[in-house]
């Protein structure tokens, strides 16, 4: 059953707990899909591994680092001068914010670079970051400023030339 009335908001104190939950849990997303990267390509295949391996492994880690700094920088709380919590930072948390595309960034590198210790191929699967911001961008911005109507407002009719056509279509009838 549905609770009623409002939905609660959350306390300065809650979403600065949660954000730095919600910190740690990336920050260890981050460091196992690294290290289980470096582990199977430097270490178990580190002949095979090419100047590819390499440059992707640089890629991964600027997204991360860029995802990342920017969440925390979102998150970052504000503290009164005797120490008492003023602001608790944006809520990481909450639903359709710019947070939820960062985390699914860090998610969507790190699945992918997991992935690609079985296929260099599997790196092509971070193409659908670009086409998930084009879709938005398509949806939320360009799609309805073309597919909006023309700005011209229609002639008003008045009283007396509304009165006229509808005596001429009951005389049609």
């Amino acid at each position: 059953m549905a609770p009623k009335g409002k939905v609660g908001t959350k306390g300065k104190k809650q979403i600065y707990e949660e954000n730095g939950a919600t910190l740690k849990f990336y920050i260890r997303v981050i460091l196992g899909a690294n290290a289980i990267y470096a582990a199977i390509n430097f270490l178990v295949f580190y002949s095979s591994s090419s100047f590819s391996t390499w440059l992707l492994l640089v890629f991964a880690l600027a997204v991360y680092v860029g995802s990342y700094r920017s969440m925390s920088a979102m998150a970052k709380p504000a503290f009164a001068d005797d120490g008492a919590l003023l602001d608790g930072g944006i809520d990481l948390n909450m639903e359709q914010g710019m947070a939820e595309h960062l985390k699914d960034v860090i998610l969507l590198t790190a699945i992918v670079q997991v992935l690609s210790t079985i296929s260099s191929y599997f790196w092509y699967l971070w193409l659908l970051a670009p086409a998930r911001a084009l879709h938005m961008l398509w949806v939320n911005i360009l799609g309805p400023w073309f597919m909006a109507d023309s700005p011209s407002a229609p002639e008003e009719v008045n009283e007396k030339k509304q009165r006229r056509q509808e005596r001429r279509q009951m005389k049609r009838f």
